[in-house]
């Protein structure tokens, strides 16, 4: 069996790089996306998904180096289920009783869709509606 997640969104905060005991580079960011459509009533809705995305070795390295909070990006992978329940990960958000999951991706694959002159959180009107730092799982 096999699965493929294609994601294109936003980089929702700076990566953030550690190596493994072994001296292998792993890098972590987030990556939201956003879907919009007019409901019954004509109204906008605005959708956004977060996914936590880890890059290991040279990839690694390069996301860190060239990813920054705001910047268009493709990703490539796998979904990775929390180990006990084979779903995405629940997490209590900080003070408040809610609830919010995590959608963990193992890339394999990660492309730069934003130039090198972009300023961060700039220049994208498709990313709309993100939650604050506190909604953030990560």
């Amino acid at each position: 069996m096999y699965h493929t997640l294609i994601l294109v969104g936003n980089v929702g905060r700076d990566p953030e790089m550690r190596y493994t005991p072994t001296g292998k580079a792993v890098t972590s960011f987030s990556v939201a996306t956003t879907h919009k459509y007019s409901d019954a009533n004509g109204q906008l809705v605005t959708e956004t998904a977060w996914f936590r995305v880890s890059t290991w070795g040279k990839q690694a390295e390069s996301c860190n180096q060239y990813l920054k909070k705001g910047s268009k990006v493709f990703v490539e992978g796998r979904l990775t289920p929390d180990k006990e329940t084979g779903n995405p990960r629940l997490w209590k958000k900080k003070d408040s009783d809610e609830y919010g999951t995590s959608y963990e991706v193992n890339a394999s694959r990660v492309v730069f869709l934003s130039s090198r002159g972009e300023s961060a959180g700039g220049g994208d009107a498709g990313f709309v509606g993100a939650p604050s730092e506190d909604d953030i799982p990560f």
